[in-house]
Formats: structure tokens, sequence, C-alpha cells
């Protein structure tokens, strides 16, 4: 977990989100923005991307970022539920509103997709993430939640993803969920939106 406190200008991650022509969360406390940054040289079963937080507390950006994973794991990838293929988010892709709290598989409060999401679909079954072709647009389960309980998380992403985005860390997982917790308590908003971006 990295956490940052930017005063003066608004954080460099967010003036790429708003480069990529999608809307930041700017204008009151606590309403969360949430960008996973895929890594461009990423390697298939590696927690290798991050997942940021970012929000105002008295008018200071507060920047939290997690190590996750934004692709498939290799379970998936070869062992995939669906004749399309396996799900890779699409990026850049904002989607708004799309995600609320509720219960991952039914075990545990996590950040569930409540409204369409693109995806590529990836049938080849080798070891590459493959990101092209024609997105498959609708509701496929692409949640935001977690490995293990261990303290440091899983070493491989495994089974863990069919194409959610899962953070590594157990502690870091239950602060996500604790800061929109907190988002709904102080602003009401109870939907969030998740910004998927290509890292530099």
């Amino acid at each position: 977990m990295r956490v940052f406190t930017v005063n003066g200008e608004r954080p460099e991650i967010l003036d790429r989100v708003v480069e990529l022509g999608f809307v930041i969360f700017d204008k009151e406390d606590f309403d969360l923005n949430i960008i996973g940054e895929r890594n461009p040289n990423g390697e298939a079963d590696k927690f290798d991307d991050w997942i940021h937080v970012l929000y105002l507390e008295r008018g200071i950006w507060q920047w939290h970022a997690y190590r996750c994973t934004t692709d498939a794991g290799m379970y998936y990838l070869k062992n995939y539920s669906r004749s399309s293929g396996t799900a890779i988010l699409c990026h850049p892709q904002q989607m708004r509103g799309a995600y609320q709290l509720d219960y991952h598989k039914g075990k545990y409060e996590a950040l569930c997709q409540r409204k369409p999401v693109a995806v590529w679909r990836d049938r080849n079954k080798d070891h590459i993430h493959d990101m092209m072709g024609e997105p498959d647009v609708g509701y496929f389960g692409i949640n935001i939640h977690r490995s293990n309980l261990s303290p440091e998380g899983a070493r491989r992403v495994g089974k863990y993803s069919a194409g959610c985005t899962v953070i590594q860390r157990p502690a870091d997982f239950d602060e996500l969920v604790d800061l929109c917790k907190t988002q709904i308590r102080r602003t009401g908003y109870d939907t969030f939106t998740y910004t998927l971006i290509l890292g530099k």
C-alpha cells in the first residue's frame, strides 16, 4: 500500500483520466475516484497492477494505492466458463456508477458490478491476456474484491480472478471498503465509478 497527501495541484493520475475524456470527482470531500492502472508489461498470474483511490478531505487530496490484478489468473485463461472465452476488462474505460457494496459470492462485502461493463474475450488458452477484438458488453460479475486472508495475500492470482480486479492484501482491501462506507456516510452516494486505464 502507498498513501500520499497531495497539497496544491491535483494528482497527475487524475490529469490522465481527464485527458482520456473521463470525469473526475473533485467538488466535495470523500467523493471517491477509484482508478485501476493496468501494467502495460503485465504478466499472467501476478499482482502487478495498481488500484488507486483518490478523494478530497478538507480540500486536500488523499491518495491510496494498492497492489492488485486487473486481469484474469492463469487458471481461467486455460479453463474459461463461457465458450466466448475469459473476460478481460477493457481499457481505457470509465464505468460510471457501475459498482455498489454487496457480497462477493455471498461471502464478504466487496464492490460488485451493478451496470454493464465492456470486456474483451480471450479463448486461446495461452499465458497472454488478449486485449483486442470486439468488446462484449454486459453483466459478468466483474467485481472488485480481495485474494485470501493471509497477511500478504495470495502469491499468485490463480483462481482469484476470472476477470475481476483483485486486491492482493486483505488489509488494503478492508481499507478500500471502509473508504467506500465513508463516502456513503459523508455524501449519501452509494454507487461507485471505476475507471480502468493503461499505466505508463
